[in-house]
């Protein structure tokens, strides 16, 4: 993702941790990545980036794990893009919490944070997406389901459940909430795509993959 003559940098340090679910085990997790658009945004706190550092092209994704035009996009449109353009190096994946939609939206991203601490942070995700229920705040996303998701992906229950209860994570999941209004992001799901000379797209909503490879093409 690192080219000369654009307007944003990244400090990657890679770390090995395979990808379960329903991506491909290619895709490469690694160290949070700082992604700057146009100088006005910065994802430093958001997820570790999924996808080869090198990819020219970088989607960020603004979005709510009760959010379920995200859950749609998630299991519609996700896997295809996966499939054939962060397989194949083309494209890297970020996501950044707007966590506004319940009173468990801020508590489902800070356990993803706390998930991060044991090398689980895109397979917690996932668990996330695979496990939404359709109404907010009924329950499926409160401290004791986050603690059973955990538990389940082979987690230490005891450091996991220490993370979470402290509020380890508050600060860094309002700050994304921050950065996301500051950069006009209103809703979620909501993308932006970098190209590899600073060209930048804004898709809102769960848009099909047609949409995507139309950008994306555009850009390779």
């Amino acid at each position: 993702m690192a080219k000369k003559g654009i307007l944003f940098g990244i400090i990657v340090s890679i770390i090995a941790v395979g990808v379960i679910l329903i991506y491909s085990t290619s895709s490469v997790e690694t160290a949070n990545t700082d992604v700057r658009l146009h100088g006005t945004i910065s994802t430093t706190t958001g997820s570790p980036i999924i996808g080869s550092p090198s990819a020219p092209i970088t989607i960020v994704e603004f979005g709510d794990y009760q959010c379920h035009q995200c859950y749609n996009w998630f299991h519609n449109t996700k896997p295809s893009i996966f499939q054939n353009y962060v397989d194949t190096g083309k494209v890297n994946l970020v996501f950044v919490d707007l966590a506004f939609l319940g009173r468990d939206s801020p508590k489902a991203a800070q356990a993803s944070y706390c998930a991060e601490d044991q090398g689980k942070y895109w397979e917690y995700h996932n668990q996330l997406y695979i496990s939404q229920e359709s109404k907010i705040d009924n329950g499926w996303a409160n401290s004791e389901r986050l603690k059973s998701f955990a538990f389940s992906l082979g987690l230490d229950p005891e450091l996991f459940d220490s993370c979470l209860d402290s509020g380890k994570y508050a600060k860094r999941v309002q700050s994304n909430i921050v950065e996301a209004k500051k950069f006009g992001v209103s809703g979620t799901p909501t993308f932006f795509i970098i190209g590899p000379n600073g060209q930048q797209e804004k898709l809102v909503g769960a848009q099909p993959y047609s949409v995507f490879t139309q950008v994306l093409d555009s850009m390779i």
